[in-house]
């Protein structure tokens, strides 16, 4: 006996049966879609441009997991920044709250690498190749248009793929990659052919489902966004009740706006009816409203039937961008971003970290002195060449040996240095000793730092131990 089937859809693009509906929407024209166009095109060119463009001879934004650095525009920062990254994921949390109390999805529609590059490049390439959606649903699954369009989309995923990864590899070792045969970087091969299978599996068959399935940020819309924050609305009490009017007929009762054409969900990329609400699957992209618009227009009726507008617009209450939740977050984003700022303005030019020692603690030497293990790490934050030095501070009657008097550290690298220091046994209590040492360079940094030295305790042997 078979299951019962579901008395009305789940989801957009899943039908009743269980099976996938492939959506193909069509394209409304309007102010909307041209200004997409034009802040989508911009997008892509920052995104390809940004690898390439260097900033105190670094790359202006890198993500190099290998080495542990993210750099930003010059900036260098490592795991022991971890102060500053928390702060700079707050701050991008905390600003997404702010963009979504404000506009709502405006980033979905307009910003997201998703919606971008399906919107404004694969579809358009479909639609060129393959028609209209019902010309397109005529064509066998081999024909020669889907042939070729499929070789545009794999060359396409390619390219997407290896500027993707010039973010985390930088452009000068993708470019070795790329040049070179793939049996010399059979690694770095691999990891571009699977970014791309990828990026082409994503834009040219699962599509609309990373927005309805896989992407949260839709679900997170009932805590985000409030009865005055910016939607896709349809106004109701315009529209309703809907109904086609047929000419030289007279009107059966009072009719509203909406003609029922189904122009607006034609062409929605998710496959929604605005008209039944704000729905999860809504990514704000107006083309909605460009197909109404032009319906409109053409029926001699005033615009905004469909359009950017709140819960509280659509109720007939006016919208207040004051409210409590827009006192809140700013205020917050104020807090964290100013924080973010001090620690980045004052971050140090170097970490210096005291680390325990891997062998014997200490040894006794044929003087009966007390020679204890010391293990700094000192790590680098400038982008030039640092010489530091390391001296006891007051501490007279210890000495400090160190392999080097001098240590050179490269930029933006951190380096172990053993010292050992040498002090009599008596002055040791308990085991213990606490001494100061200071780190320096010529540049103008100085750090004190606080070490516990091991030795003897009281009458035990002495010895390494």
């Amino acid at each position: 006996m078979s299951p019962p089937l579901p008395t009305e859809r789940v989801l957009s693009t899943l039908n009743k049966d269980g099976t996938r509906n492939w959506l193909r929407p069509k394209l409304a024209r309007g102010r909307f879609l041209r200004h997409r166009r034009i802040v989508a095109y911009a997008l892509i060119a920052l995104f390809v441009a940004l690898p390439f463009v260097r900033v105190g001879g670094r790359p202006s934004l890198l993500i190099d997991l290998v080495a542990r650095e993210l750099v930003v525009f010059g900036a260098v920062f490592r795991p022991s920044d971890g102060l500053i990254l928390l702060l700079l994921g707050l701050t991008l949390v905390l600003g997404v709250f702010v963009l979504t109390a404000l506009f709502g999805r405006v980033w979905c529609g307009w910003g997201c690498p998703q919606t971008v590059y399906l919107e404004m490049v694969f579809r358009p390439i479909e639609r060129w190749l393959e028609g209209t959606p019902a010309q397109a649903a005529r064509l066998p699954r081999l024909h020669p248009r889907r042939l070729v369009k499929w070789a545009i989309y794999a060359a396409l995923a390619f390219a997407i793929a290896n500027v993707f990864l010039a973010y985390f590899v930088g452009v000068d070792r993708l470019r070795v990659w790329v040049l070179e045969s793939p049996a010399a970087h059979l690694g770095g091969f691999t990891v571009v052919a699977s970014v791309a299978a990828l990026m082409l599996g994503n834009f040219g068959w699962f599509r609309e489902q990373t927005c309805i399935v896989a992407c949260p940020y839709g679900r997170l819309q009932s805590v985000l966004l409030d009865r005055q924050s910016l939607i896709v609305g349809y106004d109701a009490g315009r529209g309703e009740p809907r109904g086609r009017r047929k000419k030289h007929l007279p009107v059966v009762g009072e009719r509203g706006d909406c003609i029922d054409c189904s122009a607006c969900v034609s062409v929605c990329p998710t496959g929604i009816d605005i008209r039944d609400g704000l729905q999860m699957e809504c990514i704000g992209c107006a083309q909605c409203i460009d197909a109404c618009d032009q319906v409109m227009d053409k029926l001699h009726r005033p615009r905004h039937l469909i359009g950017y507008t709140s819960k509280d617009e659509l109720a007939g209450r006016p919208r207040h961008l004051l409210r409590p939740r827009m006192i809140v977050y700013p205020a917050l984003l104020a807090v964290v971003g100013s924080l973010l700022v001090w620690s980045v303005v004052g971050r140090a030019t170097a970490e210096v970290t005291a680390l325990r020692n891997d062998g014997p603690s200490f040894m006794t030497l044929p003087d009966g002195r007390i020679a204890s293990q010391v293990r700094l790490k000192i790590e680098n934050a400038t982008s030039a060449p640092r010489r530091y030095v390391v001296t006891l501070a007051g501490a007279p009657d210890a000495e400090l040996k160190s392999a080097l008097a001098v240590w050179e550290i490269k930029p933006h690298h951190a380096q172990q240095i053993p010292l050992f220091v040498e002090a009599a046994a008596a002055s040791f209590t308990r085991g213990e000793r606490r001494v100061h040492l200071r780190v320096f360079d010529d540049e103008g940094f100085e750090r004190i730092v606080t070490v516990t030295l091991l030795g003897p305790a009281g009458d035990k042997p002495e010895g390494a131990r």
